[in-house]
This record gives structure tokens, C-alpha cells and sequence, in this order.
């Protein structure tokens, strides 16, 4: 059963936040305002970025058809997300090490996220806890990496509990971190007032200690995460939490019936915004494959390359619940703090809106019933 929303007006676009005509203009800026190496952290992917453009070309392929004459004047935007209804089909993609981008960091999303009526998603390598996070308001998932030390899973899937998250979200697509050739080239290390805020007392310290020619964010995530996981990990986490249970970063559809089979509430279809292996394909190149091959057995979500509005309608016309949007808030964030992710998340609306407008449709449902056509 969904959770009615509550009811809400369109959020404003604040006075002071940097203007932006799309949302997609938030990357251009960013990159004005952060040193060199941290965009290149952000918007980076690994090898050859051969994953990372297949994103956005596979998305720029998608054309909708629309529909005339169905008398719709104000289109709704909110969506059932995992039994709740939110005011987007959309969620905020984890990303980690946000106070990189600015000093608010997390919280500030989070609580941005909150006012627009979306959930956020709080990545295990946030700068901020998942305690601070929750604080700020809203709903809130928690994503987990599965770590080498096992105690310490089962510690994070607790204190994402009594914080009140309300979704895990497990990643199992990074065995190991993607080959980041940008990092690596700039020799990056995050700065000593950002951390892995959600795991004391590990080996943070990997992450601050800059080698020319390294990543130390790599040399980090290599000691802390486990690889060599099964299906029947998946079936243990399942049995540790009684919230909706996400599994992030299948392509192959076999994988998602077996997260399916592992009790997964949903699963997201993604490439890791193109920072893991490089010759995977686009998360809504296979979407459509993985939503008959699982059915209705659970939600299915896709990321990779979300700019805008249109984009949001195309996963929605293909068949997805909804979306997890990454990159382009961060760059809001980056560019305007508290402010710049509010208007970003107003952006988002007025474009999924005005997609829904005029693809004839009176709300995300309905968008799940056009035709597309790949190529264009």
C-alpha cells in the first residue's frame, strides 16, 4: 500500500541562488567555482570514459511520442517510491565526499532534498554521519558498502535504523573502484577536513595521503571494501533489516531476478555513472530487458547521465518507477550551497512538469503508457 503525500506547492526558485535556466547548466558553472581536481572527482569516469558518454548518448537516442489533445492543464509530478509517495519519481543518487564541493556538504542536500519532497540517499562514504543526514529532515536511504569487516556492516545497517532512514540501499557494483584515470593523473587525495565521517577509525588515513600518480580515495576504498560477495550475502542483509531493500548496479537482467530472488524491494539499473567497468552499457539501454525479466516482482529504478525533466520522462516511458538523479545536484550544491540545490530541485520540477505537459500526460503513471522509439 502507498502512503498518501502530503499536500505541497511547487517549490520556488530561491532569490539568491545563481541563476540557471536548466538543470544541466549546473555543471558548466561548477566547474568555474571547484579547483581542477575536485571536478575532475565528480564528473570523472573510469578508463577511458567509454561508459561515462554512453550515459548521455543512450538517452539522447530515446525519442517520446507524444500524445495531443488528452485535456491535461497542470500535470502532478508526485510518484509511489518504495510504498511512499514522494513529490518527484526521483531520488537523490549516494555520492560520496559532498564537502568537497562545499562546506555544508550532505546536510545540505539532504535538507534541500526534503523540502522538494524527495528522498535522499546517504552514501557510506559521506563527509557528513548518517545521524547529521537524517537530522536535516526528509526522507532518507541509506546507502551501505559492503565492507571487510563484517561487524561493521551489520553496525551501519543499525545506526541507519535509529536514525530513521527509511530504505537500504546496497551497492554491488564495486568489487573494487573503477580504474579513475582523472584522479590518478592528478595524484588526488581528498583534504584533511573531509572524511569518511560514517566510518571511524578505519583506514581513512589512505585517503588523505596523496601519492603523485595514485588515487588515494582508490588506495582507501581497496582496504575497506570487500569483493568476492554472493548472492546468498544479499539473502543475510536481507535478514538483518525489515526496510525496503535496494540493490544498486545490476545491467544483466539474470542478476536482477537473483536480487529479486534475494527479497530486493527494487533494484536500479546502472553503470555506476560510468566510473566502474568501462565497456558496460548504459543502465536504460537494458532497462527495458530487466523490467520483463523481473516482472512485478519488484521496483525498478535507473541512473547514469539524468540531466533534466526530459530525461526523467524517458526512464518513465520506458517503464521505470523512477530515477536516481547524481551529478547535477552536486553541482547545484557546489555552485549556490542550500540555495543552489533548492533551485535545482525547483528546476527539476518545472521540467518534468513541463515534459508531462507536453507528452500529453496528467502525472509520472500515465508517462509509463507513451511509446518511445530508440535512435530518435
Amino acid at each position: 500500500m502507498v502512503e498518501p503525500a502530503a499536500p505541497r506547492t511547487a517549490p520556488a526558485v530561491p532569490a539568491d541562488a545563481p541563476f540557471a535556466a536548466s538543470l544541466a547548466d549546473y555543471a558548466a558553472l561548477a566547474r568555474d567555482v571547484l579547483p581542477p581536481e575536485v571536478y575532475d572527482f565528480v564528473a570523472g569516469g573510469s578508463g577511458t570514459e567509454t561508459a561515462l558518454a554512453a550515459n548521455r548518448a543512450a538517452l539522447d537516442r530515446i525519442a517520446v511520442l507524444p500524445r495531443m489533445l488528452r485535456g491535461v492543464d497542470r500535470p502532478r509530478t508526485d510518484a509511489p517510491l518504495l510504498g511512499r509517495r514522494h513529490a518527484l519519481p526521483v531520488a537523490v543518487a549516494p555520492m560520496a565526499y559532498q564537502r568537497l564541493v562545499h562546506p555544508d556538504g550532505e546536510p545540505a542536500l539532504a535538507a534541500a532534498a526534503g523540502a522538494a519532497g524527495v528522498p535522499y540517499v546517504a552514501s557510506t562514504l559521506s563527509s557528513a554521519t548518517v545521524e547529521e543526514i537524517a537530522a536535516a529532515g526528509g526522507p532518507v536511504w541509506f546507502q551501505l558498502y559492503w565492507l571487510r569487516d563484517r561487524g561493521m556492516v551489520r553496525d551501519l545497517v543499525d545506526r541507519a535504523h535509529a536514525a530513521g532512514c527509511t530504505a537500504l540501499m546496497v551497492t554491488v557494483d564495486v568489487p573494487t573502484l573503477g580504474p579513475r584515470l582523472r584522479d590518478v593523473r592528478n595524484g588526488f587525495a581528498l583534504p584533511p577536513e573531509v572524511a569518511a565521517a560514517n566510518l571511524p577509525g578505519s583506514r581513512g588515513d589512505l585517503a588523505h595521503a596523496g601519492t603523485p600518480g595514485t588515487s588515494a580515495v582508490a588506495r582507501h576504498t581497496s582496504a575497506e571494501f570487500a569483493s568476492g560477495l554472493t548472492w546468498s550475502d544479499i539473502g543475510w542483509l536481507r535478514g538483518q533489516t525489515d526496510l525496503p531493500l535496494v540493490v544498486k548496479g545490476v545491467l544483466d537482467p539474470r542478476d536482477a531476478v537473483l536480487a529479486a530472488d534475494s527479497g530486493a524491494d527494487a533494484v536500479v539499473v546502472s553503470n555506476h555513472g560510468g566510473r566502474q567497468l568501462d565497456a558496460a552499457p548504459a543502465g536504460v539501454t537494458l532497462l527495458p530487458e530487466v523490467l520483463t525479466a523481473v516482472a512485478d516482482r519488484c521496483e525498478v529504478l535507473v541512473d547514469g547521465g539524468i540531466s533534466g525533466g526530459v530525461d526523467v520522462l524517458r526512464a518513465l516511458a520506458l517503464g521505470a518507477s523512477g530515477v536516481l538523479v547524481g551529478r547535477p545536484l552536486l553541482w547545484a550544491l557546489a555552485v549556490g550551497g542550500r540555495a543552489g540545490a533548492d533551485a535545482a530541485f525547483a528546476l527539476l520540477a518545472a521540467e518534468l512538469r513541463d515534459a508531462l505537459l507536453l507528452a500529453g500526460c496528467a502525472d509520472p503513471a500515465e508517462a509509463r503508457d507513451l511509446r518511445t522509439i530508440r535512435g530518435g
